[in-house]
């Protein structure tokens, strides 16, 4: 009896096993056909994609194969077929990429019936569609669509196709001028896009166009070309190929361009170009943190300044607490632009340096009790300090189920699961694009769960009257963190907020130029490192285990600390190298939230504002004691009279 009881178990448990091992086998040759279909797709392989496709009948993912099926031949498919698949997939993501793909296509034909009846359908804010709508509407003679239209013109990049049909019917329309082309032109060169700077000068007729080889020369030896300059600068074409040449140069050497527009540009060009062209270089100049910054704006007296050029302005003002120029400068900024929590901020910080307390207060409200870099600064201003709540908003497990059976959320994490992570964000974005806080919440907890925490961090930081700082503000790793930061003398708060903002700790994350794991440290650092602190056996293989890459980050952490002695600067370091963040201190003590703002990178500047926040958060869960922000940024230090050279990291 004993024996049959034996034997029973033996067979059930070997048919649970092999179960186990077919259902496995399963799941794993289901993943390997769903790969090699979207490997297809992307090599746009299609006999190879319905090999692999024929074998995931059913999939999580059917919807994204069929996607993928249609867009590979979207441009020669009926349109009643790409109807079907829009239908049978409304309010999905998958719907709303193929909307977008297939009005680019019906504008480029200008099949303008189907292309309004999808359009009125999508409602992104997509520059091409945007173009072929406004183009769709001036075709029809509805020339109110030109006016809306010359809004793209001044896109600093190359412009989409769709964008550059309508530039040219604006153009042969008479909306767009000889004067237009060139202020186009001259924005391009501004921001370094010759590429495209060429390509708007395409539109000009024979006799209005600039000569290619003076064109050339202003973009790859201005300064050549500025103390060579034509005899005449009469003809329109010349005389704006100089003024090119100028930004060019201004964008190399400020201080070579300032001492050309006093010397041989004055005399030769008229006072509008000469103002506009001390507004490039007061832009550049207060970007390199030049001590004539600000009197170049002076010179650039009322020439029309962009946003980008007045928040220089704001920023070199600070640097010299000007504050009344601080206000002048953010006054005359677009509403948009002023009233970013930045230039809000800034502003009350103005206000209350000259007398104007209940201005200044007035304004520090506006932005009080956001959670953000500037928010947390206007409430310390306010005499507020951050306290986290004592209750938060904790998903139910009905809450949980439902979210983890939303179909959009399942694709989603199934994507990002099999590594098609990018496809699999966007899914997820769109899924989450309406939810309520507790639905956020259970959705944040849900890729939590899965340890997909850059998606719990990014739904959960959406919530706007709920909130769950330790979904916010996730530990994971935590014991990991704790020995390492402890081990190289570092708070952890500060690790944990740098980490939070360098990979969202996913522990394989790689950035496009090598930095690698949770710490996002780079191929040179990590070797640098690990000799430095005699670490045995490292291999970079494996500068992606999480206490390899806790220590090396951590202790390369530490390094830049000791040689820079401010968190601030050792944050700037870490993201931008150290000899940047030590070029842009000033030559006196600067308050480090000036420091901060007036870093030249935008994404450095964004990446110090929030891994300082993030410290903030991170010591309230983990001490739960407040640390105002303001007493974390202290002062930075002017350069010391000698400095040790440090290793630096390679750039990112």
């Amino acid at each position: 009896m004993i024996l049959k009881v034996f034997r029973n178990l033996a067979a059930a448990l070997a048919c649970t096993l092999a179960a186990a091992g077919a259902a496995g086998k399963t799941t794993k040759d289901a993943d390997e056909a769903l790969l090699g279909a979207y490997d297809a797709y992307r090599a746009g392989d299609a006999l190879k994609f319905s090999r692999h496709a024929k074998k995931l009948d059913g999939h999580a993912l059917e919807p994204w194969l069929e996607y993928w099926r249609l867009s590979m031949r979207l441009e020669d498919i009926p349109n009643r077929e790409v109807r079907e698949f829009l239908a049978t997939h409304a309010n999905q993501y998958v719907a709303e990429r193929l909307r977008a793909d297939w009005l680019r296509i019906l504008g480029k034909r200008r099949e303008w019936t189907e292309f309004d009846r999808q359009a009125s359908r999508y409602a992104r804010d997509d520059l091409e569609v945007s173009c072929y709508r406004w183009l769709a509407r001036l075709e029809r003679e509805d020339e109110s669509a030109g006016e809306e239209a010359i809004a793209m013109w001044l896109e600093p990049a190359e412009l989409p196709e769709g964008c550059q049909r309508l530039s040219t019917l604006l153009f042969l329309k008479g909306r767009l001028s000889v004067t237009d082309v060139w202020r186009r032109v001259r924005v391009l060169f501004e921001h370094g896009q010759i590429t495209a700077a060429k390509t708007t000068l395409a539109l000009l007729p024979k006799q209005e166009a600039p000569d290619e080889r003076m064109l050339a020369e202003a973009a790859r030896q201005p300064k050549r070309l500025v103390e060579r300059l034509p005899k005449t600068l009469d003809k329109g074409p010349a005389r704006e190929v100089a003024v090119l040449a100028a930004v060019r140069y201004a964008r190399n050497d400020v201080s070579g361009a300032a001492v050309a527009l006093e010397g041989p540009l004055a005399q030769r060009l008229e006072e509008a170009d000469l103002k506009y062209l001390w507004g490039v270089v007061a832009y550049e100049g207060a970007r390199e943190h030049h001590n004539d910054a600000l009197k170049w704006y002076e010179r650039a007296g009322d020439t029309p300044l962009d946003d980008r050029q007045l928040a220089w302005k704001a920023r070199a003002a600070l640097r010299d607490s000007r504050w009344g120029l601080v206000r002048e400068a953010i006054d005359r900024m677009s509403f948009g632009a002023a009233h970013q929590p930045a230039w809000v901020y800034w502003y009350g910080r103005a206000l209350g340096a000259q007398g104007e307390e209940i201005g200044s207060r007035a304004y520090f409200l506006r932005i009080a009790g956001q959670t953000d870099f500037y928010g947390l600064l206007a409430s310390e201003e306010l005499g507020y300090v951050l306290m986290l709540p004592d209750i938060t908003h904790v998903p139910s497990e009905e809450e949980l189920a439902a979210a983890a059976a939303d179909p959009g959320l399942k694709r989603a994490l199934e994507l990002i699961r099999l590594g098609i992570r990018v496809e699999g964000v966007r899914e997820w974005l769109f899924t989450i694009r309406s939810f309520d806080d507790p639905r956020l919440l259970a959705a944040a907890e849900l890729a939590r769960r899965h340890g997909v925490y850059d998606r719990a961090i990014h739904t959960a930081d959406r919530t706007s009257r709920l909130h769950n700082f330790t979904l916010r503000y996730p530990m994971p790793y935590q014991d990991v963190f704790r020995s390492y930061a402890s081990t190289h003398g570092v708070d952890e708060a500060w690790v944990l907020g740098l980490v939070r903002q360098e990979s969202r700790f996913i522990t394989d994350a790689r950035s496009a130029v090598g930095a690698a794991g949770l710490m996002q440290v780079m191929p040179g650092t990590a070797r640098y490192v690990a000799s430095r602190i005699g670490m045995r056996n490292y291999r970079p293989k494996s500068v992606t285990e999480i206490e390899t890459n806790v220590t090396l980050g951590t202790a390369y952490l530490k390094l830049v600390m000791e040689q820079l002695g401010h968190p601030v600067l050792a944050s700037a370091a870490y993201n931008a190298g150290p000899s940047r963040a030590r070029r842009w201190r000033d030559e006196k003590p600067l308050e480090g939230a000036v420091y901060i703002e007036s870093i030249p990178f935008s994404e450095t500047r964004d990446y110090v504002k929030k891994v300082m926040a993030n410290a903030i958060y991170y010591a309230a869960v983990l001490e739960k004691k407040p640390i105002p922000l303001k007493a974390r940024l202290g002062v930075i230090p002017p350069p010391g009279a000698s400095e040790a050279p440090i290793f630096e990291e390679e750039p990112r």
